[in-house]
């Protein structure tokens, strides 16, 4: 959740302000029926124990469109919205919707803040994550973050800190610089090639999945099957193997699921 929560004196007053004049915004939710705006409203909603309205996002960029709407509907030091679009932009990096610095700029540029600012919030997200929520909920300055932040990273860049940091995330490649087969430099650039590779790796089979299991699931109960004819297959015909190594697949998954204790 990249916006604070109303604390809750603040969703009680709500509750009553929404029981004594009804829901004023309705809760915007994105194509999915994600709720994209009006968490606390919903919340409030519940308290009050009124039914609440619902309106549907029709652009093309819900994400965003949830930023602006909290950003100018509360009270936000330019601080705190300068490090609510350093952790967006950062989550739309980590599910592959890579921001362009053109974007990061307009985004700024819409939410009345400098790219400088927002490059202090970047600093605080890289190295004092542990600050990201206290400076977003106010309970810390962005300046005060930042200082410890940069503090941080003087610290991070020191050789002993990078190795001994290395060893905790990829023993192999330490013991290689350890033994001069690797500089420091060299290891951590193949550190961010694995890295890279691996979120790549995890991109490609996420997608994969996604395609092809939702689908398959929404065929059980249809006569989708009985309808099968090989005649019309597009690639190479299903067989009763096919259909054994996908029932394996789908045992392998849910094994998957259960020790990763994913919903």
């Amino acid at each position: 959740m990249l916006f604070p929560a109303l604390d809750e004196d603040d969703l009680n007053a709500l509750a009553d302000d929404i029981k004594e004049q009804g829901l004023l915004y309705p809760v915007v939710l994105d194509r999915s029926g994600r709720v994209i705006d009006g968490r606390n409203r919903l919340k409030a909603c519940e308290i009050a124990g009124v039914e609440p309205a619902y309106t549907t996002y029709a652009g093309d960029d819900p994400d965003r469109y949830a930023l602006s709407a909290n950003v100018h509907r509360r009270n936000l030091t330019k601080g705190q919205i300068a490090m609510i679009t350093a952790k967006a932009c950062s989550l739309s990096e980590q599910s592959g919707r890579s921001p362009s610095e053109q974007s990061s700029r307009s985004l700024s540029e819409q939410l009345g803040i400098s790219l400088g600012t927002v490059g202090k919030a970047n600093v605080v997200l890289q190295h004092a994550p542990d600050l990201v929520d206290p400076v977003i909920s106010g309970a810390t300055g962005l300046n005060e973050a930042y200082a410890v932040a940069q503090e941080n990273k003087a610290k991070a860049n020191s050789a002993e800190v990078q190795l001994a940091r290395l060893r905790e995330e990829d023993p192999e490649l330490a013991d290689r610089v350890v033994e001069g087969d690797l500089t420091l430099a060299g290891a951590r650039a193949e550190r961010t090639e694995r890295v890279e590779e691996d979120k790549r790796q995890r991109r490609v089979a996420t997608r994969l999945l996604d395609e092809v299991v939702p689908p398959l699931a929404q065929a059980r109960g249809t006569r989708t099957f009985s309808r099968y004819d090989p005649e019309y297959a597009s690639g190479t015909p299903i067989t009763r193997e096919t259909i054994a190594h996908a029932m394996t697949a789908l045992t392998e998954m849910d094994q998957v699921w259960q020790e990763r204790d994913l919903p």
